[in-house]
């Protein structure tokens, strides 16, 4: 395998990391030569898992990077951020920043149980949406992106529909496509380019979360024209075909990878 990354002392930082379509995309851009710095907000539990998962990553033959932290808390940003640059070293430099933070609450509007409240919405879009911007104005202000860098966010096509218990998610979920539009026409004069992945119904652990997950994965195999779900893998394609050199004139999309389930309505 062509490893095209590797001679450009590229790294990918990827939030939420750890699983899901984050894991997938680390894996990915890491057999193409790409550095790796992971940031994830993970129990004891999981780690053995975790830790399998980053010697696998550096059995690619690149560097990886592992932070259990709070993504949204600026001191921890910071701690990562100067460990990353250290590990760079001169040369090195973040070519992607993936945004796969899938912390939000799941909770019903209308219901006599736990209401979804004002706090709900903030621990939401400061996670899901928000934090977004922050980790990269605070690369831009370090200087430690790339020339042509490229911002890749997760949304889904609940950021325009609703459903039931979705509505915070939802709320950030368009808060995202919007904040990582003004990335990249803002920043577009520094060389960055910026666009969201609409990734189609995946089974991820995030997903399974969700209330009535198996009516949605139901109806998603049946209105799909390849009649299955999405993978993280499909999505992480997606992801390294957007840091190539021949997508650098992709900038402010939003762009559906589910094999086609949003142009059906079976």
């Amino acid at each position: 395998m062509v490893k095209e990354f590797a001679s450009h002392h590229y790294w990918a930082l990827i939030l939420g990391g750890s699983s899901g379509l984050g894991r997938a995309s680390a894996r990915k851009l890491a057999m193409h030569g790409m550095n790796v710095c992971i940031v994830h907000r993970d129990t004891r539990v999981d780690m053995e898992r975790i830790s399998e998962d980053l010697d696998a990553i550096s059995a690619s033959g690149v560097q990886v990077l592992a932070f259990n932290v709070d993504a949204v808390n600026p001191a921890k940003r910071q701690e990562v951020l100067t460990a990353l640059k250290s590990a760079m070293g001169e040369k090195g430099r973040v070519r992607t920043l993936v945004h796969s933070i899938a912390k939000g609450n799941l909770k019903a509007m209308n219901s006599d149980k736990a209401r979804l409240n004002n706090d709900d919405f903030h621990i939401t879009l400061d996670n899901m949406a928000i934090s977004l911007y922050d980790w990269t104005q605070e690369l831009v202000q370090q200087q430690l992106f790339a020339p042509d860098a490229r911002v890749l966010s997760f949304t889904s096509e609940g950021s325009s529909k609703a459903w039931k218990h979705y509505g915070a998610v939802a709320a950030a979920k368009a808060a995202l496509e919007s904040i990582s539009r003004h990335i990249a026409l803002e920043f577009a004069p520094l060389g960055l380019r910026a666009n969201c992945i609409q990734a189609g119904v995946t089974e991820t652990r995030s997903m399974q979360l969700i209330p009535g997950s198996e009516d949605i994965i139901a109806y998603t195999k049946q209105r799909n024209p390849f009649h299955r779900l999405t993978t993280p893998e499909d999505v992480a394609n997606v992801v390294y075909l957007l840091c190539k050199d021949e997508a650098a004139w992709i900038n402010g999309a939003v762009i559906p990878v589910n094999g086609g389930e949003h142009i059906s309505q079976a």
